[in-house]
């Protein structure tokens, strides 16, 4: 039998209905929403973009992140379309073994699942870090050796563990109650970006906007249009996560109308939200301001732009208290991140599960909560130990390819199910195909170009392990398969 069977369109909807035993539909429009904008906006805002400022396209990063935004743009309305089609969780994996077949499918849903895992683990090794610096706001000074992982010279990262633990158990309380928290966390990192915002334009220097590209220095990516495309393939990062979105649809009350609202809305405000901080950022300072080391907390720089020159010529920060607020917003970010990075990859090995690609336990229901709770602790052990004792440097390696792989299959399902398939029911229909799809696929191709070859390498091996796993259990136990050998 093909490797390339695929799945009924029937049987995902079938698999969607809401029978009182399967995930509970408790998401509205609102929260799909702040679900985006919890994956969305995270570390990327507050760290890369001074960076790639200082580095890449000076004043002109504004314009940076609007040609990474198209890119999202592109493929979130192919997500939009599958997620109102097949409202079922697992995201790419499902549109996958609905347009591609059984084998691509794997590959897809295999590599997401590590992609979530290593993303929530860097990010809550960032989150330790940030909460370190808070308590010492206090005076309160945690053991080092607790702090970081025994190959960064400490025993335990605990509070890396701490959050995951915390989010992972917020995650089997119910996906309504890990929506209200993570609806609370976007309120707070939102609003601080706001104030951030607000209390800036009142700031900005139009001299240093002058000039708003700076000329090629000579070299590909250092300024000048070339550093425009360099800088925007690097604030691309700081999008990934829209499509976790998309693993929730199993989950969503109207997933028809209400899916591509949360998928498009949320890109399209931290879109918004991303521009104003870059112009106002560039606009209190000098790019060159973020040049170096300082370029990793780009805010705190621009903060202390923020204030009058005293008799003694030096800057007095006028909000002080600010720089505090951002590091509680970045900690609020980073646990919304990890909140749904946890949920998008648990989706996926349920959705695996109820195919029958790996063991039926991981597509239990908690009867009371209604979540998959016994996949929620396998994944709440597996990443705290990877963020208790990998180091930093070894998960940061460990980037987002296998999204962007997913950005790239899902395009092409966009195309296949539109030739394949041409009057199936779409509540939302992706504009302008083949043009917007093949866009989207040109646009995460050019940015897995740029990757490093070692992600590459990591990719592989990960592959490698996945096939073994695939011919020697899963394509034996595969409910497809043996449904059509009946």
């Amino acid at each position: 039998m093909s490797l390339f069977i695929k799945k009924p369109l029937h049987e995902l909807m079938k698999q969607a209905a809401d029978d009182g035993v399967s995930l509970k539909r408790t998401l509205g429009p609102r929260n799909l929403i702040f679900l985006g904008i919890g994956a969305i906006i995270g570390a990327g805002l507050f760290s890369i973009t001074g960076g790639a400022a200082a580095a890449n396209a000076g004043p002109a990063i504004t314009i940076s992140f609007i040609i990474a935004g198209l890119g999202c743009a592109f493929a979130g309305l192919c997500y939009a379309e599958f997620a109102s089609m097949i409202p079922v969780a697992g995201s790419a994996y499902t549109y996958s073994y609905a347009t591609m077949g059984e084998f691509i499918a794997w590959i897809i849903g295999w590599d997401l699942v590590l992609e979530y895992a290593v993303g929530a683990a860097t990010v809550s090794i960032s989150w330790s870090r940030y909460f370190g610096k808070f308590l010492e706001g206090f005076d309160i000074h945690l053991p080092e050796k607790y702090m970081v992982g025994p190959w960064d010279g400490g025993m335990i990262n605990l509070p890396a563990v701490f959050i995951v633990i915390l989010t992972s158990l917020l995650l089997i309380k119910g996906t309504h109650e890990s929506a209200r928290f993570n609806t609370f966390i976007v309120v707070v990192k939102v609003t601080v970006v706001l104030i951030f915002i607000l209390l800036g334009w009142g700031y900005i220097n139009y001299s240093n906007y002058v000039p708003y590209i700076p000329d090629n220095t000579g070299t590909f990516g250092e300024f000048g249009f070339s550093g425009i495309i360099r800088a925007a393939a690097i604030v691309f990062f700081a999008y990934i996560g829209f499509d976790a979105v998309s693993t929730a649809a199993q989950e969503a009350k109207n997933p028809g109308k209400d899916m591509p609202i949360g998928i498009l809305g949320s890109l399209i405000i931290c879109t918004i939200l991303y521009i104003l901080f870059a112009h106002v950022m560039t606009g209190v300072t000098h790019y060159s301001s973020f040049a170096g080391k300082d370029g990793i907390a780009p805010v705190a720089v621009a903060i202390d732009h923020m204030g009058t020159v005293g008799a003694d010529g030096s800057l007095i920060p006028d909000y002080p208290w600010l720089n505090r607020a951002i590091i509680i917003a970045i900690l609020g970010g980073y646990a919304s991140v990890i909140l749904v990075m946890l949920m998008g990859q648990s989706r996926v090995f349920f959705s695996m599960s109820q195919d029958g690609l790996i063991p039926k336990i991981f597509s239990y229901v908690h009867p009371v909560f209604r979540t998959p709770s016994k996949n929620n602790f396998l994944f709440m052990i597996f990443v705290s130990l990877f963020a208790a004792f990998i180091p930093a440097r070894v998960v940061g390696e460990m980037t987002s390819i296998g999204t962007l792989f997913a950005f790239i299959l899902v395009c092409v399902g966009v195309l296949v199910m539109r030739k394949t398939q041409p009057d199936a029911p779409r509540a939302f229909r992706t504009p302008w195909v083949p043009l917007v799809p093949i866009l989207g696929i040109l646009t995460c191709l050019f940015m897995m170009v740029f990757l490093p070859w070692d992600t590459w390498l990591r990719l592989f091996v990960w592959l490698a392990i996945g096939f073994v796993i695939y011919f020697g259990y899963s394509k034996k136990h595969s409910i497809l398969r043996k449904r059509t050998d009946l």
